[in-house]
């Protein structure tokens, strides 16, 4: 990478490349795990965000947590799925940043999470932050480095 594109590199910072809270699928604190399923199920994403009705990040949702819970001895118990509320097996500790947050200690966090979520001070869900994009944004960097090089 030429000296320009990885001083851009570094110059990011999270709010470069986060997907906006408005475009990011996420349940609720009370919404029973039948209606996570689906939510994950009709998304296509292994987790989804649980925030709060202010809209504060609590935690994460899984397909994996739900299917734990339910898992019987011989069978998946679907029916138990209306009656589970998603603040009762959602995952509390999770990694989140700031919108602020350089790009390079964000892909530090990234390395173990497919993403992470993005919150202000007080909290409040702002989107998140993916591998997709940091990987675009690096493939695009790398392409344009190439094209450069070519032409010169």
């Amino acid at each position: 990478m030429s000296l320009i594109q990885d001083q851009q590199i570094k110059g990011l910072t999270v709010r470069d490349l986060m997907i906006p809270g408005e475009k990011v699928a996420h349940v609720q604190l009370n919404n029973p795990l039948e209606h996570a399923l689906l939510v994950l199920v009709k998304s296509g994403y292994s987790a989804v965000p649980v925030l709060d009705t202010s809209y504060k990040l609590t935690g994460l949702i899984s397909k994996t947590l739900i299917l734990n819970h339910i898992l019987g001895l011989e069978r998946f118990e679907m029916e138990r799925l209306p009656n589970i509320e998603v603040q009762e097996i959602m995952e509390k500790d999770i990694p989140s940043v700031t919108e602020d947050l350089p790009f390079m200690d964000a892909l530090k966090m990234v390395i173990d999470h497919p993403f992470v979520c993005v919150a202000d001070k007080d909290g409040i869900f702002d989107g998140i932050l993916t591998r997709r994009a940091i990987l675009k944004r690096l493939n695009r960097n790398f392409y344009e480095d190439r094209q450069k090089e070519k032409k010169e």
